[in-house]
């Protein structure tokens, strides 16, 4: 029976906990440790999970652990587990940032090591992570690995390690994106005269519609952009008007910016 050890039990952890548990786990399969008894409490009462505030308890004879820890507090928590982790376990990071080298430096040796970069609609189960391994993770390894993340949603594994910082980019920062583009649309509309709970109705239903169009749909994104957008149409002057304002060119320079804040972040934490 695989044991999977969660160190920190914040929404991160708490989601995959959830899916997991979904997916047919038993609580006893599942541990967490965290430093705020009340949070624990939180996840026993409402899991049926184990908890403790020892790290180095909770992760004996685990399988897996899940590092669900902020980036500028993983060095420490690895350091502390430093000679407690098994040769056989796999390891989980869910930090930004933090390289495969810097965790296997703090860690002291040479563990099985998977960087993941999930999101926030993994609280839902609608999430979507990014996965690398290092040379030591074995193929069952990357399928536990896949199946813990898949638990929340999709989870696409990358080949070389640099580009978790363009996921970083795309999926892990990417429901900020959606939602300022929402927070602009719910604003425009009231500009036009629809109330806030209208305006907020019509513009959520079409996130979610278009979304769902998509993800149904074998055709490219951009044709189906083209399907909506007539000539001499209405959404024909929209799209004119975000290709005047160059929307393009202002992603790329945001998605740009995201990376290279994790690529610095690596610097800045690692070892």
């Amino acid at each position: 029976m695989i044991k999977i050890s969660f160190i920190g039990g914040g929404n991160m952890a708490r989601s995959i906990l959830g899916g997991l548990l979904a997916e047919g786990f038993h609580p006893q399969q599942l541990r967490v440790s965290g430093p705020r008894p009340s949070s624990l409490e939180a996840l026993e009462a409402e899991f049926g999970v184990t908890t403790s505030q020892d790290n180095m308890s909770v992760c004996a004879g685990a399988d897996v652990i899940v590092l669900a820890v902020k980036p500028q507090v993983m060095q420490s928590v690895c350091e502390q587990l430093c000679g407690h982790i098994a040769a056989d376990t796999l390891v989980i990071s869910v930090a930004a940032g933090i390289t495969c080298a810097s965790l296997s430096h703090w860690l002291g040796g040479q563990p099985a090591i998977v960087r993941a970069m999930p999101n926030t609609p993994a609280l839902i189960r609608a999430g979507a992570a990014g996965l690398f391994a290092n040379a030591l993770v074995t193929l069952e390894q990357r399928a536990l690995a896949t199946q813990i993340l898949g638990a929340v949603g999709l989870a696409c594994w990358v080949e070389r390690e640099p580009l978790i910082d363009a996921v970083t980019a795309v999926s892990g920062s990417g429901p900020a994106y959606f939602f300022l583009f929402m927070e602009a649309m719910i604003a425009a509309a009231q500009e036009q005269g629809l109330d806030a709970a209208t305006a907020r109705a019509l513009t959520l239903q079409t996130a979610l519609g278009a979304a769902k169009l998509a993800l149904s749909s074998g055709d490219d994104i951009g044709v189906l952009r083209r399907r909506v957008t007539s000539p001499n149409g209405t959404t024909e002057q929209a799209i004119k008007s975000f290709e005047q304002s160059d929307l393009q060119g202002m992603v790329s320079a945001a998605m740009t910016a995201c990376r290279a804040r994790a690529e610095a972040l690596a610097q800045e934490l690692g070892a």
